[in-house]
């Protein structure tokens, strides 16, 4: 990850849900998301939006993981060709496009 060459993107989807949680008063997900976003851009991460090859990729997904935001990470990594970090062992269980850590 600290490798120069290595280019940093985060999701939309990560911020849509940092949203969406805060709203519902998630006391796991306090942080402000404009913050996070700002904090992220700033630090020469670069954003992936959400496209419709993204969420049709989603469709070819095993049944693994019931939750949407971690779906569309994982569906986004692989129609990238990028490598999804996470810390979440069923979202590790995807296979190839991520990396747990």
């Amino acid at each position: 990850m600290e490798a120069p060459r290595n280019v940093l993107w985060f999701s939309a989807a990560s911020i849509w849900e940092v949203v969406i949680k805060n709203s519902l008063g998630r006391s796991d997900f306090s942080v402000d998301p404009h913050l996070l976003r700002r904090g992220l851009l700033e630090n020469q991460y670069r954003e992936l939006p959400i496209n419709s090859a993204h969420t049709l990729a989603v469709a070819r997904l095993p049944d693994l993981h019931k939750d949407p935001f971690d779906r569309i990470l994982v569906a986004q990594a692989e129609t990238e060709g990028f490598m999804l970090l996470t810390a979440d062992d069923q979202v590790a269980g995807y296979g190839t496009a991520v990396k747990r850590v």
